[in-house]
């Protein structure tokens, strides 16, 4: 995929994950206060830092698509893992406002209200448009490999889980079971951390430089014995980029061969990765003598 298609479909998720956030931000919110349900008005605060990640995201994105400079001979890449990182302290600080209100209310001698069933209407609403959002925003980000995007995603994907439990809890709240509602809110703000956890995990991986698959070494090794003259590869080493990757190696070569020979059998291997794996955007090789330590 080509920087400007990939910057296209990038900023495709962006628009998409912040103005349907927006939406759901006010409508959450609203509706939870006139309901009187806590966990919709938590669920609310959790889609308002949507938007702020999905900010983020793009900003990372859009860094992470710079080409290489002087000061950056390998690219920009792993900027859009560091806003991932930045995405995780946004998780965490929602999180934990989100638990700390739901502890006080569930601790709290105040009352606690049934919300009204409209609340379980919108939380329905909100299942069936995060569902549609999470996997577009998922599927982009896993298509253009950006790593800052489908982080968003997942963030995404995690008000799925929260509009199904608003929903149970209005309906068992109006039956008497009145204490889900903020246990509910508590539940919300589980589900954030552990996605912070997740996308924090992600991303730092990614800045450790943890190959994408074990599969990506095998691709590579096949690629290069497919090429005459060559008799195998080994010390390969991949440093990912989150959206691609670069790679160093040895190939065993016939110590025969002239060193115009032996070049022209690297050049070939370092093409032929470069145009057969999409994630690999440069390889470094070294010739080695076949059959010697």
């Amino acid at each position: 995929m080509d920087y400007k298609e990939r910057e296209k479909e990038g900023t495709k998720a962006a628009i998409i994950g912040i103005v349907g956030n927006i939406f759901l931000t006010l409508f959450n919110i609203t509706v939870g206060i006139t309901a009187g349900s806590f966990a919709l008005v938590a669920e609310g605060a959790h889609t308002l830092s949507d938007i702020a990640t999905s900010v983020i995201a793009y900003i990372g994105f859009r860094i992470g698509q710079k080409p290489p400079d002087e000061d950056h001979p390998l690219g920009h890449g792993r900027a859009e893992a560091i806003a991932g990182l930045v995405i995780v302290i946004f998780l965490t600080v929602i999180a934990y406002e989100i638990l700390s209100q739901a502890v006080g209310k569930l601790f709290s001698l105040e009352h606690i209200v049934a919300p009204g069933y409209l609340a379980g209407v919108v939380a329905l609403f909100g299942i069936f448009i995060n569902i549609i959002m999470s996997r577009y925003i998922i599927n982009l980000g896993k298509r253009i490999k950006s790593p800052a995007i489908i982080a968003d995603g997942k963030h995404q994907q995690m008000d799925i889980l929260s509009c199904t439990a608003i929903l149970i809890s209005v309906i068992l709240s109006n039956l008497g079971y009145t204490f889900l509602d903020p246990l509910v809110g508590l539940v919300i703000g589980l589900f954030v951390l552990k996605a912070a956890f997740e996308v924090g995990k992600d991303n730092i991986n990614n800045i450790m430089g943890k190959v994408p698959s074990g599969e990506l070494i095998d691709n590579i090794s096949e690629a290069s014995k497919s090429i005459d003259g060559i008799y195998g590869v080994h010390n390969v080493r991949v440093n990912y980029f989150g959206s691609y990757a670069t790679v160093s190696m040895h190939i065993d070569v016939d110590p025969n061969l002239t060193l115009k020979e032996s070049h022209n059998i690297i050049h070939e291997a370092q093409n032929k990765i470069t145009s057969e794996i999409d994630i690999i955007k440069l390889v470094v090789a070294h010739a080695d003598p076949y059959d010697e330590e």
